[in-house]
């Protein structure tokens, strides 16, 4: 049920419970003559006007019950807004992640096509062999297949923020902040403070069903109009009537026994969800954690690997070392560089993780 309907049926309670009567009033018209009898002309007219009479606690039970329906509503909308901003936050991050390596593939492509040129220019002279050549034109022919792959999965996580959001992602992927929230109480974190409104409006339902054993006893006022023969005068007659009905029964324990069970439910649901956020948060600042010593060795083996290159560049082309060793120290140079891209956005995704468990919005 959509959130504009959900809030609707609220209103619509809370004005219900605020009204005179648990019901509307009714009228009735009735008549009897003795045409099928004697047929003196003896006619009587009847009309009754009832009104339904709140039971005792009915009314506080029924506003208390529109409350917090309403606050359980208002709860609900917070928490399915806490639900899109991770999924949000998730797409974000598949969407930076996507983005870097098409950046890192394209690199590789224009260095491999580099590569390409120079090595092919020395085998037509000479100085390398034919080998070495097709070599080079594999590495640039891998690295535009990758190029290619990486361009398709950008397309199609941009494609997929933009379902979620209505909007293209920002050209500029900015990292939250963690917050620091171990203070706050559990109440303030949207998805719990929908259990709880819902544990609330379960409480509220079974007084509800308590207050109401029986049905609404009813007033009714009675105008009476008779007459005993033709060319008599009528007389009028007022009067009162009081209906009081008897316990519902069976009906009235299985609706209480019923939202004793949502009741029930409800409050086990608050601690299921507590139990959930404590362990996801606790696994994200675990992984927080392991991210920050990953992202320190991701940038000491592109340090190693990125010198590594540079001699092994230098070795190549004084011609002391072949091709493929060079071929190798590039790989590992990309390879470190790709993981730390990696560690980076990683890093990221889990302090908006962490902030999601949180419960903050971003």
């Amino acid at each position: 049920m959509s959130a504009v309907p959900r809030a609707e049926a609220a209103d619509a309670l809370v004005e219900a419970a605020e009204s005179l009567t648990p019901r509307p009033l009714s009228a009735s018209l009735a008549t009897l003559n003795d045409r099928l009898g004697a047929n003196r002309g003896s006619q009587e007219w009847e009309l009754e006007l009832a009104a339904p009479l709140w039971l005792p606690r009915q009314q506080n039970a029924q506003k208390a019950l529109g409350a917090s329906t309403r606050e359980e509503v208002r709860a609900s909308q917070r928490a399915l807004r806490l639900q899109l901003a991770g999924e949000l936050r998730e797409a974000w991050w598949a969407v930076a992640a996507a983005r870097n390596g098409e950046q890192l593939a394209g690199r590789r492509a224009r260095t491999a096509a580099r590569l390409e040129a120079d090595v092919i220019r020395r085998s037509k002279a000479g100085e390398l062999a034919r080998v070495d050549a097709n070599l080079a034109s594999s590495e640039r022919l891998d690295a535009q297949a990758a190029l290619a792959t990486a361009h398709s999965e950008r397309l199609q996580a941009e494609e997929a923020f933009r379902a979620l959001s209505a909007m293209d992602a920002p050209e500029t992927l900015i990292p939250e902040g963690v917050a620091v929230s171990d203070a706050a109480s559990p109440a303030d974190h949207p998805q719990i403070a929908a259990d709880l409104a819902a544990v609330q409006l379960a409480r509220d339902r079974l007084a509800v069903a308590d207050a109401a054993q029986r049905e609404a006893p009813e007033l009714a006022l009675r105008v009476v109009r008779e007459r005993g023969a033709r060319g008599e005068s009528y007389a009028s007659a007022l009067g009162l009537k009081l209906t009081i009905p008897f316990s519902l029964g069976p009906r009235a324990r299985q609706e209480s026994a019923a939202a004793r069970a949502e009741l029930a439910q409800a409050e086990g649901q608050v601690a299921l969800q507590e139990r959930k956020l404590l362990q996801e948060t606790g696994k994200a600042r675990r992984e927080l954690a392991t991210g920050q010593k990953q992202l320190q060795l991701a940038r000491e083996r592109l340090a190693l690997s990125t010198d590594t290159l540079v001699l092994a560049e230098k070795s190549f082309s004084l011609g002391e070392s072949d091709l493929p060793a060079l071929l190798r120290a590039r790989a590992a140079a990309q390879d470190a560089e790709v993981a730390l891209a990696r560690e980076e956005i990683s890093l990221y995704a889990w302090q908006s993780r962490l902030n999601q468990s949180l419960g903050v919005l971003p």
